[in-house]
């Protein structure tokens, strides 16, 4: 079985562990499609901190992470995920108020036709890159 997720996961921490942890439980391969540091800039307006390739290698690090692949769909992820071909797609629950369908460009009809399932991973409390930086910044 094969689940796909997608992020940024600029300063890695915690929260992203239990988060890829809950991920290669449910299945035998978890491929992370990582943001590039020109679809970041675009979405959020801002750079990274981490380039591109310092994000991948600390995810390549992580034993719950079997492949990382670019993200070459940017707001349209669905280039990403065919070529990927999962069962599973899997995204934090704080994502759930929020239109993710919208974000990464399908429709649950498109996950159907392609026999994909949306599982929503908990999200964990009190942990972000935000904090983190807020946390440097008043130190």
């Amino acid at each position: 079985m094969i689940l796909y997720t997608g992020g940024t996961f600029d300063l890695f921490h915690s929260g992203h562990v239990n988060f890829l942890y809950h991920c290669k439980k449910l299945s035998d391969r978890v491929v992370v499609s990582l943001n590039t540091d020109e679809f970041i800039e675009e979405y959020k307006g801002k750079k990274p901190i981490l380039s591109y390739n310092d994000r991948k290698k600390v995810l390549q690090a992580c034993k719950y992470v079997d492949y990382v692949v670019e993200n070459i769909g940017g707001k349209d992820s669905k280039l990403s995920i065919s070529s990927v071909n999962p069962d599973i797609i899997a995204i934090g629950d704080d994502w759930a108020k929020k239109d993710y369908y919208k974000q990464m460009g399908f429709t649950q009809k498109w996950l159907d036709e392609n026999d994909i399932t949306l599982l929503y991973i908990p999200y964990t409390q009190n942990t972000s890159t935000t904090q983190i930086k807020s946390k440097i910044l008043n130190t």
